[in-house]
């Protein structure tokens, strides 16, 4: 990839964005926009590069964790979904504690530092299950980092519990009740895009954009961590995906300067598989347009510090190119992931840290282990320990 002062021929259009990212100035909603439009793609990626070389150097991150879904019957029907099943679907389960409990175990022995928890919206499980679900993990594995239900989740537990009537103090109360089980931080899913035509088209039924940014907005103000994420590549348009990156930007600027002890701490901009959902007929995003798609999340989040390629659904090949397009972050190991499925029907999707950590040098840059909340993991086996503070930028 080229450096900024290698650079020659720049489409004409990107020089007053060339020279706002080079001078560290925030770019505009219209900026967005031509960094989709220009056929300069070279261009876009090597100033993404420029940020993310500026923010973090060459390290690239990567973590020891495993992914537990622990049900896959959902009462929402979302278009672009293969996951969810009804109650008495072929491939429908849900998951006893016990199975829970020997997931966290098996996650124990192998040496993760985070267990990564989301599922559908079971319009039975009572809310217990969720607190004990924390609990069994916690019995086995007390040390261990617990990423785990999405904003739509959330709002369903709130529901379920009657504390939804409440509005953001009963999400409050429901967070809080999780977080005294263990809860440490939130996933980003449930984002998809954004944008009141694309929900009604998309996801009737599911949260807006409105209700996911309050769960969020709560988390922080509780001194939790929180990811953010954007399902690109079906129906919406590019304007839509940029109007979706600056509301998280808009966010994190509230989060600052509120001073909450919580934030945003990745991006990670997912690709839409259309596998054998409603949407089957769309041929989802292509490799350019994936590795465009990253390099602008770096250049609009100036305020969110890392940037993910989620090798599960960008293939651990693209994750190598979006590691010199603004990408800082791989993700893990993950083991099983039933949500999405690129290049197998099973859900058995797993990285060694060998094949993570020989991506990571393939592509040019350093590989450091992380936990959950990006603090440089120092281990001898399965037994590790963490650093008090965040990796910094150098």
């Amino acid at each position: 990839m080229r450096t900024m002062q290698s650079i020659q021929n720049v489409d004409a259009s990107l020089q007053k964005i060339v020279d706002k990212v080079l001078q560290q100035e925030r770019l505009t909603k219209e900026d967005g926009i031509e960094l989709y439009e220009t056929p300069d793609l070279w261009t876009v990626c090597s100033l993404a590069n420029v940020v993310r070389r500026r923010l973090h150097g060459d390290v690239t991150y990567y973590n020891i964790n495993r992914h537990i879904n622990y049900t896959n019957i959902c009462a929402l029907s979302c278009k672009f979904c293969d996951f969810h099943r009804k109650k008495d679907q072929d491939g429908a389960y849900e998951h006893s504690l016990d199975d829970i409990k020997n997931e966290a175990k098996i996650a124990l022995d192998s040496g993760a530092t985070e267990i990564h928890i989301v599922g559908g919206l079971h319009p039975w499980l009572p809310f217990e299950y969720y607190t004990n679900m924390l609990d069994a993990i916690h019995s086995v594995a007390p040390k261990i980092h617990i990423k785990a239900f999405t904003a739509v989740e959330i709002v369903h537990l709130a529901r379920i519990t009657k504390r939804g009537r409440d509005g953001n103090a009963g999400i409050s109360s429901v967070l809080e009740d999780l977080i005294a089980h263990g809860l440490g931080s939130l996933p980003g899913g449930g984002a998809e895009v954004f944008d009141d035509r694309v929900h009604d088209e998309v996801f009737r039924g599911k949260i807006g954009g409105k209700q996911w940014m309050d769960v969020h907005r709560v988390a922080h103000e509780l001194g939790i961590n929180s990811n953010a994420t954007m399902l690109y590549g079906h129906i919406e348009t590019r304007e839509e995906r940029v109007n979706h990156m600056l509301l998280l930007r808009e966010e994190q600027d509230r989060t600052e300067q509120n001073n909450c002890q919580g934030k945003f701490q990745t991006m990670i901009p997912l690709p839409f598989i259309p596998g054998v959902s409603e949407l089957s007929h769309l041929p989802g995003p292509s490799g350019i347009e994936n590795l465009r798609t990253i390099a602008i999340s770096r250049l609009m989040l100036d305020n969110i510090p890392h940037v993910k390629a989620f090798w599960i659904m960008q293939t651990i090949q693209m994750a190598q190119h979006m590691l010199e397009c603004g990408a800082n972050d791989i993700d893990g190991t993950v083991v099983w992931y039933d949500i999405t499925k690129v290049s197998t029907e099973n859900t058995h999707q797993e990285c060694s840290t060998v094949d993570l950590r020989r991506a990571i040098y393939d592509a040019g840059f350093k590989p450091v282990e992380r936990d959950t909340v990006y603090r440089p993991v120092t281990r001898e086996g399965t037994s590790w320990e963490v650093a008090e503070r965040p990796i910094t930028a150098h």
